[in-house]
């Protein structure tokens, strides 16, 4: 079990893969009196069969809902007893369960959050009560403007492609599945080769993968199969460099809200997390819409007045993603303000970098990295998303070294590249929904 696969070089960083599959990764931060303990297991919504969708964030509420060891409460008190915190996260493609302790309680993290990966025991009076928080979840979330604009955004530019539906399941798809659907799906995922630990702070990385290989094997989790091939790879959005195929012809979405201000996203499908050129979309969305000195910000804030927030963003997922550009006006204003994102994007494709964008971009980028990786907590979530989403773990040094190799033409040659694709349109205010904005599902 020594560890493997890693360019340690001068960081802290150490990998061990276990004969089961399971993997463990820890970034030891000397002097640090603190630690945050993370189990990521490579299933996501976009992983879910039919009949089963909502399930993955499902399983996130309901793995705290206590093991044949342990009550709620119990996972709760031993958490609280210390001054801890613990929480989960579900995505797309991966969900984790992470606590931030005291060091010296680290111990004690491992064993709580690996106990409830595996051996949960969703029974049928907790499942059904959680139903109901999980709707009142999805019921918040629907009354947040942003969060459904950008909900609807994902689904427009990825179409029917399992990572256009919604990481928490729809209202009717909650009410729809059942625990032993629920069930079947924790039996069908949560095994030995999906699941990577990773822990940073406080630690030391034999004493963790000690404990961890404690904890499984008392759960009987020693088993599997670590040669496993990776269970995607159906339905891809199209060339995995390109990311073009889900929506074709891009898509106009327009959702009713009685709002004060409308919400509006505008992009087109974007890069696979892997593509070595996702630098230059870093520096790209910077550029674009990243900060308040960036062409969005200054365009339809500063110059104009018309948002109190815009921005760019883009999201990045095994076989593809999407671009977006993001601002909330007034809803008599939207047309203007989409006529001035498309406007900005078709300006830096057309024209490329002005004068210092390129370092002040990544100049932004690293800072923000560097600033980033100040506690246990960041690094741990560093280390579970190299894992499981770019295939390898890149140290700080390497990474800000990619980032100014960025040069100013492979900027232009993808904003270019980006701007000539189908796009779509995202508009949640107060308008009638068979209502068009113009721009959508037309390149530039």
């Amino acid at each position: 079990m020594s560890p493997v696969g890693l360019p340690i070089d001068d960081t802290a960083v150490s990998r061990t893969v276990l004969p089961s599959g399971v993997r463990v990764l820890t970034e030891s931060m000397p002097g640090l009196r603190s630690a945050t303990v993370g189990m990521w297991v490579g299933v996501g919504s976009r992983d879910e069969a039919s009949g089963h969708f909502g399930s993955t964030h499902f399983l996130e509420h309901l793995l705290f809902k206590g093991t044949d060891r342990r009550s709620p409460l119990d996972i709760a008190e031993a958490f609280d007893a210390v001054g801890g915190e613990a929480n989960a996260v579900t995505g797309k493609e991966h969900t984790c369960y992470y606590a931030r302790v005291m060091a010296e309680d680290s111990a004690m993290a491992v064993d709580v959050i690996a106990d409830m990966v595996t051996s949960s025991t969703i029974d049928a009076d907790d499942f059904d009560s959680e139903r109901e928080v999980i709707l009142e979840e999805l019921a918040m979330a629907e009354d947040d403007p942003t969060d459904v604009v950008h909900e609807r955004f994902a689904e427009a530019v990825l179409g029917a492609h399992p990572l256009g539906r919604p990481i928490g399941g729809t209202p009717d798809t909650i009410r729809a599945v059942g625990r032993d659907d629920v069930l079947a799906h924790y039996r069908a995922h949560y095994e030995p080769p999906t699941l990577v630990v990773t822990a940073a702070g406080g630690v030391e990385h034999d004493e963790v993968v000690r404990r961890v290989v404690a904890e499984l094997d008392r759960a009987g989790w020693h088993g599997g199969d670590a040669r496993r091939s990776p269970r995607r790879g159906r339905a891809l959005l199209g060339d995995a460099t390109t990311g073009a195929g889900a929506a074709a012809t891009g898509a106009d979405v327009v959702v009713r809200r009685d709002t004060e201000q409308a919400q509006v996203v505008l992009g087109t499908t974007g890069l696979a997390a892997t593509d070595e050129r996702r630098y230059v979309l870093s520096v790209l969305t910077t550029v674009l819409g990243g900060g308040m000195s960036s062409r969005l910000f200054q365009e339809v804030r500063e110059k104009r007045g018309l948002a109190y927030s815009v921005y760019s963003f883009a999201s990045s997922y095994t076989d593809g993603g999407y671009l977006g550009l993001y601002a909330g006006c007034n809803p008599a204003k939207v047309d203007t303000v989409v006529d001035l994102l498309a406007a900005e994007w078709e300006r830096l494709a057309a024209d490329g970098l002005a004068p210092g964008e390129l370092e002040r971009g990544v100049g932004q980028i690293a800072g923000g990295m560097t600033l980033g990786l100040e506690d246990s907590g960041s690094r741990m979530s560093r280390l579970g998303k190299a894992e499981l989403v770019h295939g390898a773990f890149t140290d700080l040094d390497e990474a800000v070294a990619r980032l100014r190799a960025v040069t100013a033409e492979q900027v232009q040659e993808l904003a270019a590249e980006l701007a000539a694709r189908p796009r779509s349109l995202a508009v949640v205010g107060p308008f009638d929904e068979s209502r068009g904005f113009g721009t959508a599902g037309a390149a530039a």
